[in-house]
């Protein structure tokens, strides 16, 4: 049996999601990170078939969602969109750390996913952190810059009240974009290092661009720190990923961790 258990950690809401039979023991361990404008709830079918694997999942809500959200919907603050992926890269040790102080889950065997911002999050912590040992990528861009360049003239800036590029002066975007390129895993590829990394992408996607990532992974699958990286596309699929594609996260995780 499954077990889901909302929990908190260091203030952090978030789902632990185990084997019942399995909760006590010193497990591999995934974070599962959510998109913009979601809510932890909304990745659970990710939760669930981790667990089926033997994985300790957990999901948190990530800064300004779902139970940390603040009077102002996340749509509104189109404009934190980074503030919120960085949040979670800074917030993820103090998950990693409780659950290990707590004898809950293995150093050694810990992994990241997450799709669309969870999914860019999830590639830009490949650059910070060598304890993550695996990472699965889901509709999420490795081009930090880029992506936030192709942001203002996209449809989620038209789905703003405000186009991003008429709220933002030029010389505070540059120093945004200046900001991201620490944990552009396209400008720092070699951090990679040989770890297993599973990217995956719909080729309709109109939210994040599918040849960002698609170009990325040819330009470095040639390369010896790449050995492990992986690409996998699904035809006229959206923003949208597909439950089989979840169960392909887990299968990878189960040979990677």
């Amino acid at each position: 049996m499954i077990q889901i258990k909302e929990t908190t950690v260091n203030n952090l809401p978030l789902l632990e999601i185990v084997e019942e039979k399995k909760k006590d023991h010193i497990l591999p361990t995934v974070i599962f990170y959510h998109g913009w404008t979601n809510y932890k709830e909304s990745v659970l079918v990710n939760g669930y078939e981790l667990a089926k694997q033997g994985f300790r999942a957990l999901l948190p809500d990530a800064h300004l969602h779902g139970k940390r959200m603040n009077a102002k919907l996340p749509a509104e603050q189109s404009l934190e969109f980074w503030n919120v992926v960085v949040r979670s890269i800074q917030e993820a040790p103090l998950i990693r750390d409780h659950y290990i102080a707590e004898g809950l889950s293995d150093p050694d065997r810990f992994g990241v996913s997450g799709l669309s911002m969870g999914g860019i999050t999830t590639a830009a912590m490949l650059t910070q952190y060598d304890w993550v040992k695996a990472a699965a990528v889901l509709m999420g861009s490795p081009a930090p810059v880029d992506f936030t360049k192709w942001l203002f003239s996209s449809s989620w800036a038209e789905r703003s009240q405000t186009a991003w590029a008429e709220t933002l002066p030029r010389e505070q975007m540059e120093d945004a974009v200046a900001q991201l390129i620490p944990i552009s895993l396209n400008l720092h590829p070699e951090t990679i290092d040989g770890r297993p990394v599973m990217f995956w992408h719909g080729t309709e996607d109109n939210l994040v661009p599918f040849n960002m990532t698609y170009d990325f992974y040819q330009q470095i699958k040639d390369e010896p720190y790449a050995q492990n990286v992986t690409f996998s596309s699904s035809n006229g699929v959206g923003h949208k990923v597909p439950y089989t594609v979840s169960v392909e996260m887990a299968d990878f995780f189960k040979k990677s961790l």
